[in-house]
């Protein structure tokens, strides 16, 4: 074997490795009901991290511009608490933030489509943790929409 393969092997993966050995695990959303392309199916890991991006600049021009003078620590922890509400509100009422409708995604409850705000406090506060929006299950949800019974899709 090359070590050029033996390393792309273990770069792409468990998924690509299991899939490799012959086992079929489907589409990502297949087994949550999801389609596999357009809109509704599972939001891709890059607009999700897109957003995330242009939702946490915008908490901490937020921060910078009306609470804080300067950048520091202050205006971090203002930000994620600005984040924070702004998670809650926008994801409880609408199902998605600023950043998620500029990339084309929403959060829908699992069995009903829409988000109850008590399912989006608890993804929003298990957000700001970050380690659980760190771990993935085979579908691409973190571990923050799975305890929240929540997925995020394409619009």
């Amino acid at each position: 074997m090359d070590n050029r393969q033996a390393i792309g092997s273990w770069l792409s993966g468990p998924r690509s490795a299991i899939e490799e050995a012959g086992a079929d695990l489907g589409y990502r959303g297949e087994q949550l009901g999801l389609p596999e392309k357009g809109p509704g199916s599972l939001a891709r890991p890059g607009r999700r991290l897109g957003a995330l991006a242009v939702d946490w600049g915008l908490c901490l021009l937020i921060a910078h511009a009306l609470i804080t003078d300067g950048y520091g620590q202050t205006t971090s922890n203002w930000a994620l608490l600005i984040f924070f509400a702004l998670g809650v509100l926008t994801v409880g009422t609408l199902g998605f933030t600023p950043g998620k409708r500029l990339f084309g995604l929403r959060v829908v409850e699992l069995g009903t489509g829409r988000v109850n705000p008590l399912r989006a406090l608890l993804r929003t506060a298990l957000l700001c943790v970050a380690v659980p929006a760190l771990i993935w299950d085979r579908d691409g949800r973190g571990l923050h929409d799975r305890l929240a019974r929540t997925v995020e899709v394409r619009t």
